[in-house]
């Protein structure tokens, strides 16, 4: 396990590769910065600071799609950002949480509840409009979807489970839910998640210091622990997809959190993982 670079982020979250730029971009959520690191030159940088950002996708042009607060989400190709969705009606006190890209494009993006409703999925459609697919969540968060296409992961970090849907990858609908992992009542929860090439999930455990590893039947077969607290999202890069990248959280308190709260980490756990879909939304 290595530190990349340690910004003490609030809030890492969100890490993605992106595979024509051979880069890393994950940001700090409440600062609203976006951050890329390079592998082949080591170099690791802010590129972008603005409002909250929840959620990143890889367009197919090679552009991010920024999911924000109040339900904006906005396109950034390095120079410019273009505002995709302007808001979503009830989101006005809510932000964007972690999010996917389907197979035809469009992206599975979750919300965080707030004192007035819950979260809720929503699935951003490729001619820019944006339905709701699941309400009346706790926090949505962490989602995947095995190889051959036909079921989604999905976790509500408040009901401390991961749900399983099955998946129509022609339409991008959602049907028959179940439960498929519930963490234990420690104190910690399941927060993001990614699939490796073996159709393993891998989960982040926030306030539970570690990361874990579960069969494609949902049995815990690994765990990686950590020296903090808030370990938020894990994913997947390198050219071969060989390297695995872990955000952490609460670099504005690592005296609870631990000394290195808020750095990228990198770890070779000895699998590969598997390119995530571009999404392919009109601006």
């Amino acid at each position: 396990m290595k530190i990349i670079a340690n910004y003490k982020n609030v809030t890492g979250e969100g890490p993605i590769w992106h595979a024509s730029e051979r880069k890393l971009y994950w940001v700090d959520i409440p600062k609203g910065y976006l951050y890329a690191y390079d592998p082949e030159t080591g170099r690791h940088e802010k590129v972008f600071e603005g409002p909250q950002i929840g959620g990143i996708t890889v367009q197919r042009n090679g552009a991010l799609l920024l999911f924000m607060e109040r339900g904006t989400i906005s396109s950034w190709d390095g120079e410019r950002l273009v505002e995709v969705v302007e808001g979503i009606e009830g989101e006005e006190d809510s932000r964007f949480n972690d999010v996917i890209s389907s197979p035809d494009g469009s992206v599975f993006c979750g919300t965080m509840p707030t004192s007035s409703h819950g979260a809720t999925l929503y699935r951003l459609n490729t001619d820019g409009s944006i339905i709701p697919v699941v309400m009346d969540l706790g926090i949505s968060n962490g989602l995947g979807f095995n190889s051959n296409l036909t079921c989604m992961y999905h976790t509500d970090s408040t009901e401390r489970t991961i749900y399983r849907y099955q998946f129509n990858s022609k339409t991008s609908e959602l049907s028959c839910r179940e439960k498929f992992i519930i963490t234990p009542n420690d104190g910690s929860i399941p927060d993001g998640m990614t699939v490796d090439s073996e159709d393993h999930l891998w989960s982040a455990r926030w306030d539970g210091s570690a990361i874990y590893r579960y069969t494609p039947e949902g049995n815990q077969i690994a765990k990686i622990d950590f020296a903090t607290k808030k370990v938020s999202c894990p994913t997947f890069g390198g050219t071969n997809y060989s390297e695995m990248y872990v955000t952490t959280a609460g670099g504005n308190d690592p005296d609870s959190n631990g000394k290195n709260a808020g750095a990228l980490f990198k770890l070779d756990v000895g699998i590969k993982g598997k390119p995530e879909f571009l999404s392919s939304i009109k601006i």
